[in-house]
């Protein structure tokens, strides 16, 4: 996913659109109230529906909301994937099918929400971010998910169409690994790896962008870098925010604090969460590369004037006695010695090309040049 050359020049912070919806929205409003925070979107929701079990896979996109409720107490495993939480009503709808709680929903369609998890006697529920790296922009584009893990079904809550979670699907329909011998806990584990795979890949982009720029610092450091090194900041200053809370997340779900958390998915879990250290560790590595970056510019700035001036002074002062000799003989006396001597300007050229080459042997000898 990453961008050569362009990369560069397409340094971008992974901001949210002006246009988008902010918490201002919902001052005033009684606690629960669904109002949608984050980009705006028109495009229409869509639900679709993967139930499995170790034999059949049954797979539908559902029009009907009401089509929901034969899967809330099916034996099987069903996940039930939701494109788009801009649509309030729907999400609603959901909810009252599935008897979720009102500030879980209102925690789904703000997609400004911190990485949690909450474990109740009804369902778990977890929100975190998933990232993605546009190759083309160079900028690092976020997703909130949300999931709610019931005893035979899993809700996912996606801010648009669109996910990594193709292989997931295929291993569930070609039957291949745990997940159709496995409970829906297996499937959210699943679906939290591959989120957290995701983040290496992000991470392998920023790394390469970060030895461009280093390379770019060292061998001209031009005032432009800036920009790009604070662009750099930004995006390890959000990586930090969205990756930080999993492991709070991870830990809660591998605890057995969670009654839909099999024993046998918790191993899986505490893996999850080695890998989220790594990326916390590698975050914080890269954000001390990044905030040394400023110090390489100012030293490469620092010792690139210095190797000007050392230049300028050296060619300032081969020419002080050469000055003082062009000044010496350019006074107008009538009586001065040499003024209508033959050889008079021919020895002038002598002492000033003589003053010359015993300065700059003088100079080489102690290094100065």
């Amino acid at each position: 996913m990453p961008e050569p050359t362009g990369r560069l020049k397409g340094l971008k912070p992974s901001r949210r659109s002006a246009k988008d919806r902010r918490r201002s929205k919902k001052v005033g409003l009684p606690p629960g109230t669904l109002v949608h925070i984050g980009t705006e979107r028109e495009e229409k929701v869509t639900v679709s529906v993967l139930d499995y079990d170790l034999n059949s896979v049954r797979e539908s996109q559902i029009k009907d909301m009401e089509e929901l409720r034969q899967f809330k107490e099916s034996p099987s495993v069903t996940w039930i994937n939701v494109n788009g939480v801009h649509d309030t009503k729907l999400v609603e709808i959901i909810g009252q099918i599935f008897e979720v709680h009102p500030l879980v929903l209102e925690d789904i369609v703000n997609t400004t929400q911190r990485p949690k998890a909450d474990v109740s006697r009804e369902y778990t529920f977890v929100v975190f971010k998933t990232l993605e790296y546009n190759a083309d922009t160079g900028e690092i584009i976020p997703e909130q998910l949300s999931l709610i893990l019931g005893a035979n079904f899993l809700l996912t809550f996606q801010e648009r169409p669109g996910d990594p979670f193709d292989p997931i699907r295929e291993r569930i329909r070609s039957a291949a690994g745990l997940l159709r011998k496995s409970g829906a806990d297996f499937l959210a584990y699943s679906i939290i790896d591959a989120s957290v795979d995701h983040y290496f890949i992000v991470l392998e982009s920023l790394a390469e962008r970060i030895e461009l720029l280093e390379e770019k610092l060292v061998a001209d450091p031009k005032r432009e870098l800036l920009a790009q090194i604070h662009r750099l900041k930004v995006d390890m200053i959000f990586l930090r925010r969205s990756v930080w809370p999993m492991r709070e997340v991870i830990s809660r779900l591998s605890s057995g604090d969670s009654a839909f958390v099999k024993e046998s998915t918790r191993p899986y879990l505490r893996d999850v969460y080695d890998h989220t250290v790594h990326v916390v560790d590698s975050i914080e590595t890269y954000r001390d590369i990044v905030s040394g970056m400023l110090d390489i510019y100012l030293s490469s700035a620092s010792n690139r004037l210095n190797e000007i001036m050392k230049v300028l002074t050296i060619i300032a002062t081969i020419f002080i006695p050469l000055t003082f000799v062009s000044g010496w003989y350019g006074m107008n006396f009538k009586d001065m010695p040499e003024l209508t001597w033959k050889w008079g300007y021919p020895m002038v050229i002598a002492i000033a090309l003589s003053i010359t080459t015993i300065m700059l042997v003088f100079f080489k000898r102690n290094k100065w040049i």
